[in-house]
């Protein structure tokens, strides 16, 4: 089974090894700097979110992306997510179209509606919108990326005439949709022929293979071809089980409880974190125990990538690149390892 396995990062907003809360231009440029390592240690993607609250530093993907595509060779570079609800999907195929341009053929996007609201009154969307303001932009990005002249007409964006966009790019553009367990989601990706993303940061992994299955029928239904499956899951690698647990609790009790506290959550456990990381979507802990949980969660759902969100909360960026550099040169080959060894089985 042929594999890619990527990172993902929000570029949330880190301490120091002393504690001290890191600024939010040394966040982007050490976001940077884990996508140059990312790159020399053989990750196939990187992937960095939109948000834009004080959580979290980038709020302009393109531009970082950007950064690191001029300070890299071969990995893919993209978005996890771009919040199409709340852009306008003629600047995204432009913003993309120049990243693909200048990382010669390396640009993705991962469409969603993020899973936080600030960017609708931020940028003048009413909520109430919510659903249509997604539909409407995926259909009029999906006419888009044919790279040939628009005719389009829709209820809560002007219309376009024969409108061409630019600059053309030299292969076309691989566009994802995010999708965070909803059954219309998977089927609206199936729909417009878009590859899909599921976002696994709770439960076990096992439990959407239903989603798995209903976008496989709902593409042999609509006559579609058959396109890849991945998984968006949180984790981080440490030297040992038990450092990698000590390391990741404090970042991740702060930025759940946090969150938490906005949306009505319980504050989160110490034996709900263990819980998760034995049984849910955590992928926590050394460079084996790690693999072992990827290459089954790559197993049980039939998926073609993987993409760790390996920051959560504020762990220190020389821990993140700790991480990084086990990730590339340990998780991965035995990733491949485990599951080439499954196939003549199959």
């Amino acid at each position: 089974m042929t594999v890619e396995l990527g990172l993902d990062t929000f570029g949330d907003r880190t301490v120091g090894l002393d504690g001290t809360p890191t600024p939010y231009p040394q966040v982007i440029r050490d976001v940077v700097a884990e996508a140059e390592l990312a790159d020399r240690v053989g990750v196939d993607f990187f992937g960095v979110g939109e948000h834009h609250r004080d959580d979290f530093a980038i709020s302009a993907p393109e531009v970082v992306l950007a950064a690191i595509a001029s300070r890299t060779e071969r990995i893919h570079l993209g978005t996890a997510v771009t919040v199409l609800s709340s852009d306008d999907p003629v600047r995204v195929y432009e913003k993309f179209a120049t990243l693909d341009a200048v990382s010669n053929g390396r640009a993705e996007i991962i469409l969603g509606r993020g899973s936080f609201t600030e960017s609708f009154p931020l940028f003048g969307f009413n909520l109430q919108d919510y659903e249509a303001l997604f539909e409407e932009k995926l259909d009029l990005l999906h006419a888009l990326l044919a790279e040939k002249p628009v005719t389009w007409t829709g209820a809560l964006r002007p219309a376009l005439q024969d409108a061409d966009v630019f600059p053309k790019t030299a292969n076309g553009l691989r566009a994802w949709v995010g999708v965070g367990g909803s059954p219309e989601s998977v089927v609206r990706a199936a729909r417009y022929g878009f590859p899909l993303v599921l976002a696994i940061i709770g439960g076990q992994p096992a439990r959407f293979a239903p989603y798995v299955d209903l976008y496989h029928r709902a593409l042999a239904q609509l006559q579609q071809p058959d396109l890849p499956i991945a998984v968006h899951s949180p984790g981080f690698i440490a030297d040992t089980d038990e450092e990698a647990r000590e390391l990741y609790w404090p970042g991740y009790e702060a930025m759940n409880n946090r969150i938490g506290s906005e949306r009505g959550w319980p504050p989160v456990t110490r034996d709900r974190y263990e819980a998760e990381i034995e049984h849910g979507a955590q992928h926590v802990g050394s460079p084996e125990t790690v693999a072992q949980k990827i290459a089954e969660t790559v197993r049980s759902l039939g998926i073609q990538r993987f993409d760790l969100k390996y920051t959560s909360g504020s762990a220190p960026h020389e821990h993140l690149m700790h991480g990084i550099e086990l990730y590339g040169t340990q998780v991965i080959p035995r990733v491949r390892e485990l599951l080439a060894a499954e196939e003549p089985a199959a």
